[in-house]
């Protein structure tokens, strides 16, 4: 993602009156010459004392003085903390010369400038080269669509896990991030598979291609776990989950002893026949081996793409999607006679993905809306607590993101 970004527009020069003192602007000059000044010629004292002074110059000095100040410091590599610190926080064509070009700014002196300016300062600080993981976390924290649209464009920028979480929570009132987002190399599974419940039709087509990973590696790594576990009787809770998310099989064989099918695919044909009721829906998760949260977010999403994750990754053939699209009373066909797009792209999804990239996402899905949902989690989800996201585990931080809008009310 080799692109060059565009700077946010402010003014090159500062149209000021003309001087009414020519000692004033010869004495700027001759202040900034000594802050130019190399280590060889003036030592750290005289700089400072020298940039103490000029600093109260700037403090009073015209914008078009202060702008030149800002051009002659903008190359040197040791700028006075001082005198940083009152340009950087000048109005945007001042600082804009500094914020552009400038080396010598520590991550300390963008913090500053992020807090304390406007939102171009901040755009111009997100297109600066290797913007750190703590100065994009401040910027990420403001929310301005402008300014992490540079950040996420910017391939030098690095991101946080958390800072993603925190732009992901932020897609879902706004999409117009979601397409760059998606490119990020930072990106990873947890993200996309929350980000893909309010995603659009590319934006989930591309979550699916790049995230629907297989779980080989990991089914080989714990093949000889699985007896051991047996043998204890599956006593241990954290192995359990964890192999339940690593294993092979889909279907929930014990849960047809005690469901009232005798099938998965006798379900889907009831509720073909008769309309999706939340028992048939329950009964339809636990045979599928998953929870009723996770049943009930697959059968609600209105895009449809994840009834061709549940019957590609269970094994179903393509005919379920129809019966299950029409146990949830939507229109196969549109008034024309034609097949219902939806239900066309459904279809689709189905045929490019594989059963075990399917079972992944539906096993991460499972995980995320339902292992994770401790009472702690459902309060910080109806308290919208997005900042205590570092309390809770990858699953649960997942759980809150998508879920937030079904307990935040």
């Amino acid at each position: 993602m080799n692109q060059t970004l565009p700077a946010p527009e402010f003014p090159t020069s500062v149209d000021d009156p003309p001087p009414t003192s020519r000692a004033r602007t010869a004495l700027l000059k001759r202040l900034a010459d000594v802050v130019c000044l190399p280590s060889s010629r003036v030592n750290a004292f005289e700089r400072s004392i020298t940039a103490d002074v000029l600093v109260d110059m700037l403090r009073e000095a015209a914008p078009g003085e202060r702008l030149k100040v800002a051009r002659r410091l903008a190359n040197l590599s040791e700028v006075p903390a001082t005198l940083l610190r009152l340009l950087l926080r000048d109005e945007i064509g001042v600082s804009g010369a500094l914020l552009e070009h400038s080396v010598s700014l520590t991550d300390a002196d963008l913090l500053d400038c992020i807090r304390l300016t406007t939102l171009e300062h901040r755009r111009m600080v997100a297109i600066r080269r290797g913007v750190s993981e703590v100065v994009a976390d401040a910027l990420i924290e403001f929310g301005e669509i402008p300014v992490i649209e540079c950040l996420l464009r910017n391939d030098t920028a690095r991101l946080s896990h958390a800072g993603l979480e925190l732009i992901v929570a932020g897609t879902r009132g706004d999409s117009r991030l979601v397409a760059t987002l998606l490119k990020r190399r930072e990106l990873r599974p947890s993200h996309a598979y929350v980000l893909f419940w309010w995603a659009d039709v590319e934006a989930r087509r591309t979550i699916l291609q790049r995230f629907a990973v297989s779980r080989e590696v990991l089914q080989e790594a714990a093949g000889d776990v699985f007896p051991l576990a047996a043998e204890e009787g599956w006593q241990d809770p954290l192995a359990r989950k964890a192999l339940q998310f690593i294993e092979r099989r889909q279907r929930n064989r014990a849960a047809i002893d005690k469901s009232p099918f005798d099938s998965l695919e006798a379900a889907i044909a009831v509720a073909a026949q008769d309309g999706m009721t939340r028992e048939t829906a329950e009964e339809i998760s636990y045979l599928s081996g998953l929870k009723p949260t996770t049943g009930s977010k697959i059968f609600s999403d209105q895009g449809g793409e994840p009834l061709a994750i549940l019957c590609k990754a269970t094994g179903l053939p393509r005919a379920a999607i129809r019966a299950l699209w029409r146990a949830l009373r939507r229109p196969e066909t549109e008034a024309s006679g034609e097949a219902d797009p939806k239900l066309e792209r459904v279809l689709v999804t189905f045929d490019m993905i594989a059963v075990d990239r399917a079972q992944t996402v539906l096993r991460y899905w499972n995980w995320s809306l339902s292992s994770a949902l401790t009472p702690a989690l459902v309060q910080a989800i109806r308290d919208n607590d997005m900042e205590a996201l570092d309390e809770y585990s990858v699953p649960q931080r997942a759980a809150m993101l998508a879920l937030s809008r079904e307990f935040g009310r």
